[in-house]
């Protein structure tokens, strides 16, 4: 019998690009030996680096693991070499002569090219193929690709291209699939989770979308990530109150809160209709819990402006925010045409500054909870202890929930449900105890 060539994608980026990889590897199950991600001391007949490059740090980080790829390959490791993803789709002109030992470089936008390049033939009706256990309980469900959208700070468009739906009836396929492997909960995840259907069915369909993903057995929670404000679909509110297995959590990234910022980022929104759609998502959903992410340091924001970010952050009471610093990202609008007017250092003061203040917000937010019962989802088990999630958090980038372990075999326990008391609070974690 022949031997099976070996294979391994290593996954930088967001989560939209660890689904692109789970699609490769679907196409190549059964035909490659799949080699896990953190394997590195032993040889592969090809190795695939699935590259970010969306900001400054994140383009640093993809070519630091490309060299150490090189390196592996130098060493006798690899057998070939590719790389593809974002930061290739950005800088396909020039990367090829500066990373001559790379032996193919492929975009962003289609997984196909890729499949072939490794002697692969693209299958139709493939899924998804896990390379790690943390999937058994919670995946991502890219429900578009692209974005319509020019936000002046933002590469995605040119990188990614035009917003594109996934049909309706593939997407529940695909959970199906995702239902019949283990998982219980779907993380929506897009460009812009709300531009949804526009494109096929001519009106947004996410709250459409919502109804039937939860009518699949198997699936518990939905939770919605990369909300637009601007024309966000209140019916989307009606599923999150009305719906069970639909999350009480929404990411809606709102990047500031001043109307002139806003208007030099391109954003279509102003500062009263932010703050009139978060009064509508706490009222009508109650108890729902809003993740943002703000933008520090943007072209048109003096002290004035950060004040008043300051200020709104303290009034709205997100229970999870994060915050990054303006960076000039070349062939945006903000690069071609706006004045970088803020200094490093003030920048990064400004970061501290409501970053601190978020802090004593997500700590009086945890605290709040302890004494109620929540009922959480097993993740992992770990030296005695279950780490879990509620409706609340959402995987990898929420705190998570600590609860001592129980039964004869925890281990077996990840996937399950269990109900627990919240007895302890931190700024992002929390502790509890099972209500058995």
């Amino acid at each position: 019998m022949t031997k099976k060539q070996s294979i391994q994608i290593i996954t930088l980026g967001c989560s939209k690009n660890q689904v692109d990889s789970e699609h490769i590897l679907a196409q190549l199950d059964g035909e490659y030996e799949i080699v896990p991600e953190e394997v590195t001391d032993r040889r592969v007949d090809w190795l695939l680096v699935n590259t970010c490059g969306f900001i400054g740090e994140a383009k640093e980080q993809s070519i630091a693991e490309i060299m150490s790829c090189v390196d592996r390959n130098n060493r006798g490791l690899v057998g070939k070499l590719i790389v593809f993803g974002c930061l290739s789709q950005r800088y396909m002109d020039q990367l090829p002569g500066l990373i001559p030992e790379v032996d193919g470089w492929y975009g962003a936008r289609e997984t196909d090219p890729v499949v072939k390049a490794v002697g692969g033939t693209p299958k139709v009706g493939v899924k998804r193929r896990f390379d790690s256990e943390k999937h058994d309980t919670f995946a991502y469900l890219k429900i578009s690709e692209g974005c319509d959208r020019r936000c002046s700070y933002c590469a995605i468009p040119f990188i990614r291209g035009a917003h594109k739906s996934v049909p309706m009836e593939e997407l529940v396929a695909e959970t199906r699939d995702l239902a019949a492997h283990g998982v219980k909960e779907l993380v929506l995840i897009a460009q812009d989770t709300t531009y949804y259907g526009l494109d096929l069915y001519k009106k947004r369909c996410l709250g459409e979308l919502l109804r039937k993903l939860s009518e699949v057995d198997g699936i518990e929670w939905i939770r919605i990530h990369y909300s637009y404000p601007a024309d966000f679909p209140l019916d989307v509110l009606d599923e999150m109150a009305g719906n069970p297995k639909v999350c009480k959590y929404l990411d809606i990234p709102l990047q500031h809160v001043n109307d002139e910022v806003l208007s030099c980022m391109h954003r279509h929104t102003t500062g009263a209709w932010t703050r009139e759609l978060i009064q509508k998502l706490r009222e009508r959903v109650p108890g729902v819990v809003l993740r943002t992410t703000m933008i520090v340091g943007h072209p048109g924001e003096g002290r004035k402006e950060f004040n008043e970010l300051v200020g709104f952050i303290k009034e709205a009471r997100f229970e999870r925010l994060g915050a990054f610093m303006y960076s000039e990202e070349e062939g945006t609008f903000g690069a071609q045409n706006l004045r970088d007017s803020v200094a490093p250092a003030t920048k990064r003061r400004r970061l501290t500054e409501l970053m601190t203040a978020q802090r004593e917000i997500s700590r009086e937010y945890n605290e709040s909870r302890i004494g109620t019962v929540e009922k959480v989802l097993i993740d992992d088990y770990s030296d005695g202890r279950f780490i879990c999630r509620s409706q609340y958090e959402s995987p990898e980038v929420d705190g998570e929930i600590i609860v001592k372990a129980f039964g004869d075999n925890p281990a077996s326990m990840q996937g399950q449900f269990i109900n627990v008391r919240i007895t302890g609070a931190d700024d992002y974690d929390l502790t509890a105890e099972p209500v058995l």
